[in-house]
């Protein structure tokens, strides 16, 4: 599908990132500040709140304040809550985020990063997955991690394979050229008239010395991996290992991946 044609309009990712800063308040509320985040071993639960906070402030303000500009977010972040108001200061940033972009309108015009039919649909499908991912991390610090939606997964998918290792900044590069094969096994085909789910969702990634792309379906490779999308998504994101998912071929292109492959905004 690409990143030009999310599948997800903007009342479901709306939806989903109340959703998902609602699975992190609790997850960190229950952790407490001081837990270690198995996911991020530099970070415990205070920091990965405090970077999440600071996020929705940063995009809201971008997206109220119409910047053709990046921002930069410790000027609208302040001074970081105590301990005891960590969680109710990441509420309010979040409650904040959903109200700007809930009543921003469709033409709006402001600083974005990745490519999108609209600023207003970029940031609302950014804050879904870079939310939801920390959401992990913070259900890692506390528990048990709750699958992510099917449509929500592959979106994040798509977004991480048409949006950062496509583009030119990406640091995921081979001088041998080196090919990746995807699927999600529990997503339907959108190329599947019926959208059967055992048909999967594929992708195949071409990793050259100067550029990654992407084209949608299978094809031969010299690594495949498969995994329900929630999973995949995860594995992408490098928040599971290889072996949560099934990986056939040579894995030195995974470590490639686990090596290169990074999710910044510059």
């Amino acid at each position: 599908m690409g990143d030009d044609v999310p599948p997800m309009d903007i009342a479901r990712y709306l939806d989903a990132i109340a959703r998902e800063a609602g699975l992190l308040a609790r997850a960190a509320a229950a952790a407490g500040p001081d837990a270690q985040v198995p996911t991020c071993p530099e970070w415990c639960v205070r920091d990965l709140v405090r970077h999440q906070g600071e996020v929705h402030r940063w995009a809201a303000a971008v997206v109220e304040g119409r910047s053709p500009d990046n921002i930069d977010a410790q000027d609208v972040v302040g001074p970081w809550p105590e301990d005891t108001d960590l969680v109710e200061w990441f509420e309010d940033g979040s409650r904040r985020l959903l109200d700007v972009l809930g009543t921003a309108p469709p033409d709006l015009e402001c600083f974005t990063f990745l490519p999108a039919p609209s600023p207003l649909l970029f940031w609302a499908r950014r804050q879904t997955h870079e939310t939801g991912i920390h959401r992990v991390d913070a259900q890692r610090a506390a528990g048990d991690v709750t699958p992510f939606p099917i449509d929500q997964a592959v979106d994040g998918i798509e977004e991480i394979l048409y949006g950062f290792a496509g583009r030119p900044t990406s640091r995921l590069r081979s001088e041998q050229v080196r090919t990746l094969a995807l699927r999600a096994t529990d997503a339907g085909d959108p190329s599947d008239a019926v959208g059967a789910a055992d048909a999967g969702r594929a992708w195949h990634v071409t990793i050259e010395a100067d550029r990654a792309s992407v084209v949608p379906g299978g094809g031969p490779a010299d690594c495949s991996v498969e995994a329900p999308a929630s999973t995949l998504f995860q594995f992408l994101w490098n928040r599971l290992d290889a072996r949560e998912v099934t990986v056939q071929g040579d894995g030195e292109v995974i470590e490639l991946w686990r090596r290169t492959m990074r999710i910044r905004w510059s």
